[in-house]
């Protein structure tokens, strides 16, 4: 009969090292007692664990800080070269690129028109972004955010046809990316990164079990069940602009990648024709949503049509979330996009509104809260997790 297996020396380090250098990153700058008072180590333990880090090159002096009369505490901070790390937000028009140090401190970006001649290769492509926003020497990781999904079956890019991502269909593209670039890469779908910047930052912080709902052009959704992202076998979980809807066309009809099923009622294409058959007015789906949230607040027959168009609107978008519903029970529901960040309030209380009138589940309905490109702040998120669990791991030899 097998026993507990007692912690080794160069284990238990290992876990107090991460202990101060989470302290330190939560924290900001702080003395050695106060290291030790935070993680419990002894002052003898608190002044080898920073020598330690000190010669792994993760933490450095920052000044003294002044205490009582004749006492001086010497301040440690992470030091934000031990790693870099970078996120790309590959879209049809452009790639925006940003590069942070290890606390998470931005350190260069760069926007980047997606060429459209075919001979520039994806390649080519990614790593001229990446040099706009100038990464330091160190760079440790990349996180790409595509509109599609890799099928980890078969380390190809899917949910997504060939014009909507030329270059990417090619195999082993993980891989690939990374010996181009010259540093790991990781390929997320763009929805899921979004999911994991409201977990981090916004409206889903602290929430184990939530679905996020991305209306813009086209349609997506994240799941976060139990704390994770969850993908799904071929990584199209959340895919739900391909799912069936009543009154749309299927996949059967108008082909795989086709506008079908609850895209074709609540993308951006369909939504503008269901505001100008309303009367309202817009020279895109985003600015024709804002018409109407204002047209609303006013009265007679145009404020009556607006209210009626955004009612149409938010019953579309309640019927795709109630199927997701029924399924999942989320406790909340994150809304995203530029069809609901036109709409705002206005059209999140119609969304709930509708859902909770299709469902036994009631979960809350709220808006992102996240600002700034959320792709990019999720690909930061992810890239920073897997390197500090790099770094932060290898301060102490087994």
């Amino acid at each position: 009969m097998s026993g507990p297996v007692p912690g080794t020396p160069s284990l238990l380090r290992a876990i107090n090292d991460r202990a101060a250098l989470q302290a330190l990153l939560e924290r900001g700058p702080l003395t050695r007692p106060e290291i030790g008072t935070l993680t419990g180590l002894s002052k003898p333990t608190a002044s080898q664990l920073l020598s330690r880090l000190q010669e792994a090159g993760l933490v450095v002096l920052d000044g003294l800080r002044e205490g009582l009369p004749g006492r001086t505490a010497e301040v440690y901070r992470i030091n934000p070269a031990a790693a870099y790390v970078a996120a790309l937000d590959v879209t049809p028009a452009r790639i925006e690129a940003k590069v942070a140090d290890i606390t998470g401190t931005v350190v260069g970006e760069h926007t980047l028109p997606t060429p459209r001649r075919p001979h520039d290769a994806l390649v080519d492509r990614l790593a001229a972004a990446l040099k706009g926003a100038n990464p330091p020497a160190g760079l440790r990781r990349v996180v790409i955010g595509v509109q599609a999904a890799i099928d980890p079956s078969t380390g190809r890019l899917g949910y997504a046809a060939a014009k909507d991502v030329p270059g990417w269909q090619i195999p082993d593209l993980v891989p690939t990316l990374s010996t181009g670039l010259g540093v790991p890469v990781d390929v997320e779908n763009n929805v899921n990164l979004v999911a994991l910047a409201e977990q981090a930052h916004g409206a889903a912080r602290g929430h184990r079990d939530f679905v996020l709902l991305w209306a813009d052009q086209g349609v997506g959704a994240a799941l976060v069940l139990g704390g994770r992202m969850h993908r799904g076998a071929t990584g199209g979980a959340g895919e739900v602009g391909y799912m069936p809807a009543p009154g749309a066309p299927t996949a059967r009809e108008a082909g795989r990648y086709a506008d079908h099923g609850y895209q074709a009622l609540t993308g951006g294409v369909a939504v503008l024709k269901l505001l100008r058959s309303y009367g309202v007015r817009g020279s895109d789906f985003r600015t024709a949503v804002a018409n109407a949230v204002r047209a609303a607040g006013g009265g007679g027959q145009r404020a009556d049509d607006a209210r009626a168009g955004l009612r149409d609107i938010a019953a579309r978008l309640a019927v795709g979330l109630a199927a997701v519903t029924s399924v999942v029970d989320p406790g909340l529901i994150v809304l995203t996009g530029g069809v609901v960040s036109s709409g705002g309030e206005t059209l999140r209380e119609l969304v709930e509104h509708e859902l909770h009138a299709l469902t036994i589940p009631r979960p809350r309905v709220r808006l992102s809260s996240v600002d700034g490109n959320p792709v990019l702040a999720g690909a930061l998120d992810q890239a920073l997790a897997t390197v500090r669990d790099e770094v932060f791991g290898s301060t102490v030899s087994s």
